[in-house]
């Protein structure tokens, strides 16, 4: 396959990889690339439907999240000692709360956002941090773990200032709602709120319909899932994806050519699940944001796990739910089982359902054009529907990879891969 030909087939993905080997249909159009603006317009139709608000209520809502995200890290960093959470109360009365261990009251403030007048209140009373409840998570899982008949998962809502426990059916009904409650809490010295979903979290399995793909050495098989943002080590550009992808990639067009992307890294232990394959050449940092791959944004920067707020409103575009949006629900969120080669830690976020499948991993979550991470997982309930998928804040890239971001493909003449894409991979856990 020639230079041009293969930039051609990465601009579009799916949407435009040259003649179709099936039809021999000339392909379509490259996507648009949106601006800042346009991405904040699209994500807030999704959120228009979900709060019941025009959509120029929800621009300024989603514009206003954005816009206070450098106040809430000052808060957190003003009140690191006493800091229980930090939510986003989302819809037409958008304000954001904070609460605060110990009983010295602190006035509530206000900041202009999106031109408007935002309430940050305060709240007193929580009986433990975040950092002291992400702790016991770290130190008490196994322990809690070995006394379940099924493994659980823990994270942090930070609107109550409680930890989660999502355990099993058969759990409560050994030993009741209240004394499970009542253990873990004193186990865990926080306040907790039992959870049960039916199935146990799981990696997304993975699949697509534009091809770049892998051979499992397990089995021989090829392969497909979806990638997440372009990185740089600053001298490469490459794509990340989910680390239980095999190996070695390859790009494969519409009139089935390859074009390999070269291994460079898996890091999947604990706090990590992300895998780099570098590009012979240089990439953009688009992805795809709508479930035709129509539509690209260019990534403007990240954001940390530490300032992620219960509440914050995100978007995720995968391979077999295309692109949809949910708040987030827990932080220092640690997933059931071994998914992590052992248990996880409590570094992940938990997104809401419904639209998560088996094929999305390794996608990229976003608000606007701000990257918040890759998807790791889901669970499950016993008919197959999404109660929560969770993701790897884009802080654990591997060291010396970097998220990159704000160059236009108009002014720079770069290849894009954008994130939503076939790469080969196991399919465990698959629903």
């Amino acid at each position: 396959m020639d230079r041009r030909c293969f930039q051609s087939a990465l601009l579009g993905l799916a949407a435009t990889m040259g003649m179709s080997a099936a039809t021999g249909a000339p392909a379509a159009e490259p996507p648009r690339v949106q601006s800042p603006q346009q991405a904040v317009a699209q994500d807030a139709g999704e959120y228009a439907i979900a709060f019941h608000l025009t959509l120029d209520q929800a621009v300024r809502r989603l514009t206003a999240q954005d816009e206070t995200l450098a106040t809430t890290d000052a808060i957190g960093r003003a009140f690191a000692d006493r800091l229980a959470g930090i939510a986003v109360a989302p819809g037409p009365d958008f304000a954001i709360d904070v609460l605060l261990t110990g009983d010295a009251p602190v006035p509530d403030r206000f900041v202009t956002a999106a031109g408007s007048v935002v309430l940050i209140r305060f709240h007193t009373g929580a009986a433990a941090t975040r950092a002291q409840m992400a702790e016991a998570i770290r130190l008490h899982q196994a322990e809690i773990r070995a006394t379940l008949l099924r493994p659980p998962a823990f994270g942090i809502d930070q609107r109550t200032g409680t930890i989660v426990a999502v355990v099993g059916d058969s759990d409560i009904a050994r030993e009741g709602v209240e004394p499970l409650r009542a253990r873990l809490a004193a186990i865990l010295s926080a306040p907790v709120r039992l959870r049960t979903v039916e199935r146990p979290s799981v990696d997304t399995a993975v699949e697509g319909g534009a091809r770049v793909t892998g051979v499992d050495p397990a089995d021989g098989r090829r392969y497909a899932c979806t990638t997440g943002f372009v990185v740089t080590d600053g001298q490469r550009t490459g794509i990340a994806t989910a680390a239980h992808c095999p190996d070695a990639l390859d790009y494969v067009d519409g009139e089935g050519q390859r074009q390999p992307l070269a291994f460079v890294g898996q890091w999947g232990w604990g706090y990590q699940d992300v895998q780099v394959n570098v590009s012979a050449e240089r990439l953009a940092p688009l992805f795809f944001a709508d479930t035709r791959k129509t539509v690209a944004r260019i990534v403007t920067g990240g954001r940390s796990l530490a300032g992620t707020r219960a509440g914050d409103y995100v978007c995720h575009r995968g391979e077999r739910t295309g692109y949809s949006c949910a708040p987030v629900e827990l932080t220092d969120f640690a997933p059931a089982g071994d998914l992590c080669g052992g248990a996880c830690l409590p570094s992940w976020v938990t997104v809401a359902g419904p639209n998560c499948r088996a094929g999305d991993s390794g996608a990229p979550v976003f608000s606007g054009t701000r990257a918040y991470g890759i998807v790791k997982g889901g669970s499950y309930r016993r008919d197959g529907s999404c109660a929560f998928y969770f993701y790897m804040s884009t802080d654990y890239l591997p060291t010396g990879w970097a998220l990159l971001a704000g160059v236009s493909p108009v002014t720079n003449p770069v290849t894009t891969i954008a994130p939503s894409v076939e790469t080969g991979q196991r399919q465990a856990g698959q629903p």
